[in-house]
């Protein structure tokens, strides 16, 4: 495998992990895996295809069938994913720059929040291992039915660019701690963590065959797995065009389960009572620009009252060059590149249908730092968005905030429920009724009061509507990868 390396760089293995080992694709194709930093080659990439996923797909299915990992005791399969998770920690910071060399994020959100993140889910998940109990019904005394969970076999799990290690860690590790055989297809725009994640998963314990990589393209590698006849179940991260597929895909092939966590265009509603204004500006503007604004959950549009929208306007437009981009591997940068040319030239397409439909822009706009071979957008806000605009109704994934003004509060409910997205939503106000009554009228699978986007492993995570369906994190994730088996048995008493 031919890289690419300067001094202050580390040399990239991109060749794909099998049943334990590191190995080219069988057809020995590669693609270029570009960093958005400056345009660089960084290394070449096993381009996986349908025999490649045959192959991990067979190893899978060996290491489910011979259980030589769902059949350990619990308690071992505890200690080594709170291994792998120590792993990741341990590698901190040579996984962050990885991240940020491969995805664009700034380094220091890299490795504060992508690693530890990542290592939490791994850890919490471990210890989960044994501790979820199965249960008795409470049947008459003729018999005594258990209901007890079992993993469900080989899952194959298809993750995005933007937050390559976390995606991939909740969906890989309540899929591990239930005993299953994973094939991770991380995206080709970032496939780089999750190949040295499976080498610290083996380094941790975790045997050959139970977790495998997969890089490649959707068609080629991603389309092979969500059909495969010998994959039980798939979990896909993503947009809610492909994730459309993925169900067509499972029900049309074995009828595997299909887990989808998908688009958002969450809206963010602030009341002219809101408790703290200035903690309302911070998080509308942090929400939509951290990340370069490549979030699913991103508070997309935000719904200011108008008696108070010109005093927000002022405060938000004061905290916009704080977001100016800048070169990623600089610890003090806030806002680093987009992934990859393509989602800033969609980017910037959006950006122009705004201006285009009547939309005041405020802030923004521009690609900027282009000397650098990098993609970089400055962080934008229009204000006078209308409902029926392409901003305020399709997904832009970008630093794009759309401003909307509202008067009533049932049409402001009205509008943000008008999305075919229903991920996440925030509610500020200092009323304890219109909090609770306008969280309950909002459809969406996180609503956040006087916050925005405070998280914890413990919390489910997912949508309504063409958000997805089925949630990740916290206990109810593991429901996911497992079956529910009753066994029922007679009992002809002898008193």
């Amino acid at each position: 495998m031919e890289t690419t390396a300067s001094p202050s760089r580390p040399t990239f293995d991109g060749r794909a992990f099998i049943d334990g080992q590191r190995v080219g694709a069988r057809e020995g194709q590669l693609f270029d895996c570009i960093s958005p930093v400056d345009g660089s080659l960084l290394t070449q990439v096993a381009r996986c295809g349908p025999a490649d996923v045959d192959a991990a797909v067979a190893a899978a299915r060996v290491a489910f069938d011979d259980r030589r990992w769902r059949g350990m005791p619990p308690a071992k399969r505890k200690r080594i994913l709170i291994r792998f998770a120590d792993l990741l920690v341990e590698h901190g910071d040579e996984l962050a720059l990885t991240e940020t060399l491969d995805m664009g994020k700034p380094v220091k959100y890299a490795r504060a929040v992508d690693v530890n993140s990542a290592a939490n889910c791994l850890r919490w998940f471990g210890e989960a291992i044994d501790k979820v109990y199965d249960e008795i019904a409470p049947t008459a005394d003729t018999a005594l039915a258990l209901i007890t969970r079992e993993p469900i076999g080989v899952v194959g799990v298809i993750v995005p660019w933007n937050y390559p290690m976390i995606m991939a860690a909740w969906k890989i590790a309540p899929a591990l701690a239930a005993g299953n055989s994973v094939i991770l297809k991380p995206s080709e725009k970032s496939p780089l963590t999750a190949l040295r994640m499976a080498e610290l998963a083996l380094d941790a314990g975790i045997p050959p065959g139970v977790l495998n990589v997969l890089p490649g393209f959707g068609p080629e590698a991603g389309s092979p797995l969500a059909v495969h006849m010998d994959v039980d179940c798939i979990a896909f991260t993503g947009s809610t065009r492909v994730g459309k597929q993925i169900h067509v895909m499972a029900g049309q092939s074995n009828l595997k389960r299909a887990w989808t966590e998908l688009g958002g265009k969450s809206p963010n509603i602030v009341f002219a009572d809101c408790p703290n204004l200035n903690r309302a500006v911070e998080a509308a503007v942090s929400g939509i620009f951290f990340n370069q604004g490549q979030s699913c959950n991103a508070p997309s549009r935000l719904f200011v009252e108008a008696s108070i929208k010109d005093k927000f306007l002022e405060a938000a437009l004061k905290l916009v060059p704080a977001y100016a981009p800048a070169n990623p591997l600089d610890p003090g940068t806030v806002m680093g590149a987009l992934v990859d040319s393509v989602q800033m030239n969609t980017v910037l397409r959006y950006i122009k249908s705004g201006r285009a439909e009547g939309a005041r822009l405020l802030a923004g706009g521009e690609q900027v730092l282009a000397e650098t071979g990098g993609f970089y957008v400055q962080p934008t806000i229009f204000d006078g968005v209308q409902e029926e605009m392409t901003i305020a109704r399709e997904e832009i994934f970008g630093p794009v905030l759309s401003i909307l003004s509202f008067t009533d509060t049932a049409d402001v409910v009205r509008q943000a429920n008008a999305s075919i997205y229903g991920l996440q939503a925030g509610v500020w106000t200092s009323d304890l009724n219109k909090a609770h009554g306008v969280a309950r009228a909002l459809r969406a699978g996180t609503v956040h009061v006087n916050q925005y986007d405070e998280d914890d492993i413990t919390v489910p995570f997912g949508g309504y509507k063409q958000s997805g369906i089925g949630r990740d994190k916290s206990l109810h994730a593991i429901d996911k990868y497992t079956e529910t088996k009753t066994t029922w048995i007679r009992i002809d008493s002898p008193v």
